[in-house]
């Protein structure tokens, strides 16, 4: 059996890992039931899930731990999947919303994966109101990441409601062989491993020059107005940088693309710039009302994609940007041009970077915070930065899986020890879909962030586009409250 091992990064996913922080990404994907469905519709769905054998990578990858002849992690193909472990139920008392569906879903993420198996779980939901179903799917993140998580999860759907009917689960593939395991490097001994870590060392000493220039310059781009390059560490701490603790909490928001869109040409600025800055809104509002919003503004962690297009491989292929989140500014308008300017220094500079030091760069940029896990300080000294804030492409058209219209993906990602909070965002079909994932005890009432989005996107419009505050609000997890009066 082929052994691959385990990059580094992947590797710290599995050493970071503690029952208080589970190191698995998931995402949600709501459904709506077919017209012509039966009654048994999902119960068929089940028992066809568990009768696919044929599975392909990574879905087939369990760990191979280190202390025998190979010292390090590494994937092995899995010969014995039970499906009735990976694939489950689970159902919401009908009528199931979005508050009591995000309670089970911080139910669901706060649960580790077995490690000893290949670590995906499925689960499917029903009980929704409006004629839904879900499906709930969480992986190690040492075994991907977010992006190509979804990618491989979208090509087990059609854009075509028929020839849905007609595809595999996400684990197997119609029509092609079981998977082949990836090509085998040298024999896992102790030698090769040395020699293959010596011949990475040269690779990387030959990166040592970008490397030193690429952190020197974080000092150089410093703007005083705070519209220059974050840099790591110069945060304040918040009650969003403590300790955490197993449970999770989950809640979801989504707006249309058009607004944000709309935004962004009138701010002269990207779509993510806005969903930066209305995020930064909603954490000032909230935590504003707790009496601990700190002088100097939060800052976020933004994960950018370097995989090359196309490329749906298996581990993780992403860098680190920072960007102020404006929480210090009260105007809307000048928070925005504050995300917006640090956003751009922090692209420029990421873009200098050579691709072969890219990898190093990252784990350089990370190791302080890997550390602190590790050493389990995490949550007791200042964070590198205050929440991780990403946004993953979706396609642009309705997918259909087994007849049924997917109507919103919502990504639920990780927390950490000093990072409770995690907002992750997925574009689909024309809507921008969030996802905010906490820590249950170090984010009290959570679900209020969801909310104060709407009316951070409200206050951008209003700034920028005049517009008149809308009667009904944007989706949320729960019913608004009114706003409190802001500083």
């Amino acid at each position: 059996m082929s052994a691959v091992r385990l990059n580094p990064l992947d590797t710290a996913w599995l050493f970071t890992e503690s029952r208080a922080t589970p190191n698995h990404v998931g995402g949600l994907l709501q459904f709506r039931l077919p017209e012509d469905a039966p009654k048994d519709y999902l119960r068929q769905l089940m028992a066809e899930f568990r009768s696919h054998r044929n599975f392909i990578a990574p879905w087939n990858r369990r760990l191979k731990y280190p202390f025998t002849r190979n010292p390090l992690p590494a994937w092995v193909e899995d010969e014995d999947i039970d499906l009735e472990y990976h694939v489950r139920h689970a159902a919401l008392p009908w009528p199931g919303g979005e508050r009591e569906l995000g309670e089970l879903i911080g139910l669901l993420q706060s649960t580790p994966i077995d490690l000893s198996r290949p670590p995906w779980e499925c689960t499917i939901i029903e009980g929704l109101a409006g004629k839904r179903f879900a499906l709930f799917i969480k992986i190690h993140h040492s075994l991907i990441d977010g992006v190509s998580g979804m990618m491989l999860l979208q090509r087990a759907m059609s854009f075509d409601r028929e020839e849905s009917l007609k595809l595999a689960p996400f684990w197997a593939q119609r029509g092609r062989p079981k998977s082949q395991p990836p090509k085998a490097g040298p024999a896992p001994t102790v030698a090769n491993v040395m020699a293959s870590a010596i011949g990475g060392l040269r690779a990387q000493v030959r990166t040592i020059p970008q490397l030193i220039g690429a952190f020197t310059q974080f000092l150089k781009r410093v703007g005083d107005d705070g519209t220059g390059l974050v840099i790591p560490f110069d945060t304040p701490s918040s009650l969003l940088n403590g300790r955490v603790r197993e449970k999770r909490r989950f809640a979801t928001q989504q707006f249309p693309l058009a607004r944000l869109r709309a935004l962004a040409e009138a701010g002269e600025c990207t779509i993510n710039d806005i969903v930066l800055t209305v995020c930064g809104g909603a954490l000032r509002r909230y935590l504003l009302e707790r009496d601990s919003l700190p002088d100097k503004p939060l800052t976020a962690g933004i994960p950018v994609s370097v995989r090359p297009k196309d490329d749906e491989d298996a581990g993780n292929a992403i860098s680190f940007i920072l960007a102020t989140l404006g929480t210090d500014l009260v105007d809307p308008r000048l928070r925005l041009r504050s995300v917006r300017s640090s956003v751009q220094h922090g692209k420029e500079h990421l873009r200098q970077l050579p691709r072969r030091a890219m990898h190093q760069y990252t784990m350089l940029l990370m190791a302080p915070t890997i550390l602190t896990l590790l050493t389990g300080i995490g949550g007791r000294t200042r964070p590198m930065f205050n929440v991780t804030i990403s946004n993953v492409p979706g396609p642009d058209r309705p997918l259909y899986f087994r007849g049924a219209e997917l109507v919103a993906i919502y990504p639920v990602s990780i927390v950490t020890q000093g990072q409770a909070l995690n907002i992750t965002c997925e574009s689909y079909a024309g809507m921008m879909n969030f996802g905010f994932t906490a820590c249950h005890t170090t984010v009290p009432s959570m679900q209020k962030i969801a909310v104060y989005t709407a009316d951070a996107l409200e206050e951008l419009e209003q700034a920028f586009l005049r517009r008149k505050p809308r009667q009904a609000r944007a989706r949320s997890p729960r019913k608004k409250k009114p706003a409190p009066r802001r500083a």
